[in-house]
């Protein structure tokens, strides 16, 4: 069976990997075109790219898959099968008309919710306890093809994006061979989903960060850890800098919605939310670096009253 694989950033190497470990034959591996990343804006090779140069796969990179360019390099490598994850392209139904097998796609959520692209960052921050990968089969809609098989873990309660991401890329590798050896045997199931239980969640950009203490903690601490690492929870202090959030979770007070309501390195550092007060775990002043809430209050104060804002002011 030739296997065009598809897949661009860290979620998908694991999934690359196990294709190439089990014995798989991929012939290629097409990704995102080279971006710049850093302070220097240095042209960055994706994970998958990296991923495939060390086991020798061929790389494909097209800005659009979907132009001619594209199309007559995969119609040329005659596949039997595309694997997809986390691409970042859409494939036309001219392209996933290519390979006689079809597409598989290893979605990381329980679909039908959390289609679209941030789906581990949404399911964190919309305050889900559950998340998992759905393997499923391609079509020209965005992630309403037909169920394969489905994995499922309990989100830790303090866990990240980034911790949870980390955590599913291996179930989706696993789940990904697991749907491949029952397609291969005639088995595998393919099951419509039920868009009445069908969400989709927008793209997220830096604005997203940005805090609404009107919020409950609730909400804001589900944010912080579904933002985390990116884009990041931000808010602004009164002289206008801004003071980032990397983890939270909600407590008891009350108080002006972004008021400092403790501060200390005892008991650390509390703010008040639109319903209850967050609990600031892992904190970035302006100019300093990312540290534990309080071992910042141990040498730096945060005066009690002082108002967090989403509008910046100047000093």
């Amino acid at each position: 069976m030739r296997i065009v694989f598809m897949g661009t950033p860290e979620f998908a190497v694991p999934s690359f990997n196990a294709l190439v470990d089990n014995g798989y034959e991929v012939v290629a591996a097409f990704t995102q075109p080279d971006r710049p990343s850093g302070r220097g804006n240095k042209l960055t090779a994706c994970p998958v790219k990296v991923a495939a140069q060390q086991k020798g796969v061929p790389v494909y990179q097209f800005e659009k898959i979907r132009r001619k360019e594209g199309r007559e390099a995969l119609e040329a490598l005659q596949p039997d099968l595309f694997v997809t994850a986390a691409f970042g392209q859409i494939l036309s139904q001219r392209l996933l008309d290519i390979p006689p097998m079809g597409t598989v796609n290893v979605h990381a959520s329980l679909l039908p919710k959390y289609r679209g692209a941030a789906p581990i960052n949404w399911c964190i921050a919309m305050g889900e306890t559950t998340a998992g990968v759905t393997t499923m089969f391609t079509d020209a809609g965005v992630d309403t093809g037909d169920m394969a098989l489905k994995a499922e873990t309990p989100i830790g309660e303090l866990e990240t994006a980034g911790e949870l991401t980390e955590r599913l890329a291996k179930i989706g590798a696993e789940l990904l061979i697991e749907t491949l050896k029952k397609l291969e045997a005639g088995e595998c199931p393919r099951t419509p989903q039920n868009e009445e239980e069908m969400s989709h969640e927008r793209m997220l950009s830096r604005e997203d960060g940005l805090i609404d203490w009107m919020m409950s903690a609730e909400e804001i601490a589900c944010r912080v850890r579904g933002f985390n690492p990116w884009p990041g929870t931000f808010t602004y202090m009164p002289d206008g800098g801004v003071m980032k959030l990397w983890l939270a979770r909600a407590a008891s007070g009350s108080g002006r919605p972004g008021e400092v309501i403790e501060a200390s390195a005892k008991k650390g550092l509390l703010i008040a939310c639109g319903n209850g007060a967050l609990e600031v775990l892992e904190m970035q002043a302006p100019g300093a670096k990312r540290m534990n809430a309080k071992a910042y209050l141990m040498g730096k104060s945060i005066p009690v009253g002082t108002i967090f804002s989403r509008e910046r002011t100047e000093a």
